[in-house]
């Protein structure tokens, strides 16, 4: 018994649902207070977006430029978010040994991970509702199911994100930051983000259309530009990468 106004110690961890809605909230405000991450997550995207549908640079075919470059970029803040900034902050976290006493906490590893995924898709709510509103401003009118948006956005981060932990679990942090960031700019020319990937040869094309970013990207403009029903072939590319993605992190990630 204790005295009224006393407190009873309760040893123990706290219970599991609290402890990763409190790891996803400052890993959120980590990656919202990182000036780089903010950079390739936002500024990057949206300057993509205004530039290339205000001038008239490269041929994205008949209609209003703002409705091919709108899916691309909702794609590629995707993949800047989910694979680029999550494989970078990753394997510097594992550099310094943060991940190491993370692991030994009561929190959970796969409790870690789960977290870090959640702030991923917050950073990607917040994202897209900037991409699109810059978006509509420019003249866009999207159309399609928004299920089939919900689809190919959730499949794409867990493809990305599978792709950016196994290579911030397997890289040195150094060689993480310069593989990812050279990632990125291949993906932003030939993902089918800002330039079509009719402009390739029929050879490098077809190879281009096995890869994330392309399924995604050509996935969202078929849906939201086209009209198109759901996505079958793009959603399947994406399973498989999310597949292969996150199985190939969860056996070859490593914690130090």
């Amino acid at each position: 018994m204790t005295a009224t106004g006393t407190f009873a110690p309760r040893p123990g961890a706290a219970p599991l649902s609290r402890m990763i809605r409190a790891q996803a909230a400052l890993e959120t405000r980590m990656l919202l207070r990182n000036g780089e991450q903010l950079l390739l997550t936002v500024v990057i995207p949206t300057l993509l977006l205004v530039l290339f549908s205000a001038v008239d640079i490269i041929d994205t075919g008949a209609g209003k430029s703002v409705d091919f470059l709108a899916p691309g970029v909702l794609a590629l803040a995707v993949m800047s978010t989910a694979f680029t900034g999550q494989a970078i902050a990753t394997g510097f976290e594992r550099r310094y040994g943060v991940l190491k006493r993370l692991g030994a906490s009561p929190l959970p590893r796969w409790g870690l991970m789960a977290a870090k995924t959640a702030a991923v898709l917050v950073t990607e709510v917040l994202q897209i509702v900037l991409l699109t509103a810059v978006a509509f401003s420019l003249g866009w009118s999207p159309h399609g199911d928004p299920l089939a948006v919900v689809l190919l956005l959730v499949l794409g981060t867990a493809a990305f994100s599978g792709l950016g932990l196994l290579m911030a679990g397997t890289l040195k942090a150094e060689a993480t930051l310069a593989a990812a960031n050279l990632v990125f700019l291949l993906l932003l020319v030939g993902g089918g983000v800002i330039v079509p990937l009719e402009k390739f040869p029929g050879a490098v094309r077809a190879a281009l259309e096995a890869l994330p970013i392309s399924a995604l990207s050509g996935g969202l403009r078929d849906v939201l530009r086209d009209g198109a029903g759901v996505p079958w072939a793009d959603l399947g590319i994406l399973g498989v990468w999310a597949v292969l993605g996150l199985g190939a992190a969860a056996r070859f990630f490593r914690w130090e």
